[in-house]
């Protein structure tokens, strides 16, 4: 069995992962692509947008990328994370932010109280409806990736609520130099040390201090 990790998740100096007001236009928040800045330049985030073999291929932010997304058999996101559409499903015209061909390549459940039909995109990505919990969406998860690992995509709560539950083995933290002072704060009433989390080891590039912590 793999483990579960949360990979390249990008947090601002005072501990926001998004900024506020999120929206169609804003998906990751006002002034939430700031902290994104060491991931966009790279090879890595290039080739998830179709952009080919343009960006940078060495360095530490492409490592990071490049591990962000790589070795998962199955992936887990927040409702947030998959759209802006809240309550109940009005129809099913919304297949996420990615267009015909997510990223995930790979059998991805999101998180949901509304019931979903299961939503077959090009690039071997099947979106599954969870309704009954964090618990039996890593099940799911687990069983899907068989030896791969799971990751835990976001958004903030989502992730949040796997932390707490200490069932995060490893998470990678891209910590940029800007402060967001409003939004979704990662770390608000999470007493990680208490929870059996350490830092374990941190790489400094031009445009963020990459933090790796993982479970005691």
């Amino acid at each position: 069995m793999g483990k579960v990790r949360v990979g390249g998740f990008a947090v601002s100096l005072d501990g926001y992962s998004a900024g506020p007001d999120q929206s169609l236009e804003n998906p990751l928040g006002k002034r939430g692509p700031e902290i994104f800045q060491w991931f966009f330049h790279t090879k890595t985030f290039r080739a998830m947008h179709g952009e080919g073999e343009t960006g940078d291929s060495e360095g530490l932010d492409e490592k990071y990328a490049f591990r962000a997304m790589d070795g998962f058999g199955a992936f887990i996101l927040g409702r947030n994370m998959f759209g802006p559409i809240r309550g109940d499903w009005p129809d099913e015209d919304w297949k996420g932010w990615w267009g015909d061909n997510p990223p995930y390549h790979a059998p991805t459940f999101v998180l949901t109280n509304h019931p979903h039909d299961p939503i077959v995109m090009e690039g071997g990505t099947t979106f599954y409806f969870v309704t009954d919990g964090i618990e039996s969406a890593l099940d799911k998860a687990r069983k899907a990736a068989g030896d791969l690992d799971v990751k835990i995509g976001g958004g903030v709560s989502t992730v949040r609520q796997y932390l707490q539950a200490r069932l995060v083995d490893e998470m990678h933290l891209a910590v940029g130099p800007v402060l967001l002072g409003r939004g979704e704060n990662l770390f608000e009433g999470l007493d990680l040390d208490a929870l059996g989390y350490a830092v374990t080891s941190m790489e400094q590039s031009e445009r963020a201090m990459h933090v790796v912590v993982t479970k005691r």
